[in-house]
């Protein structure tokens, strides 16, 4: 049963829980601990950089942090850090795939 007011993503995690695709955590304060300590290690800022862009590409990228509801700076971080671990892709750069025409 589709629930009201739920996106896609979320009736499709409501289905999957409700499926019981979904199992505890072994050594839940562990885990969270450990996960913790994971994200301050990533998001421990220890260095200040200076970078000169486009002032369009400052509008646009505060635009986008204001529909994520982020700091643009914390933003501008995370693309980096994504970019950095080969996470985030230069889509122009990936390789083109070529349909094949079925007359031929």
């Amino acid at each position: 049963m589709k629930e009201k007011n739920l996106d896609n993503e979320e009736q499709d995690i409501l289905e999957s829980f409700e499926a019981g695709e979904w199992v505890p955590v072994k050594d839940q304060k562990e885990q969270a601990a450990r996960h913790r300590r994971y994200a301050q290690n990533t998001l421990r800022k220890d260095r200040r950089v200076n970078i000169r862009i486009s002032a369009k590409d400052l509008d646009e990228i505060q635009a986008r942090a204001v529909e994520d509801g982020i700091p643009y700076q914390t933003l501008m971080a995370s693309i980096l850090h994504r970019y950095v671990t080969g996470r985030l892709v230069d889509a122009k750069r990936q390789p083109q795939r070529h349909h094949e025409d079925s007359d031929q």
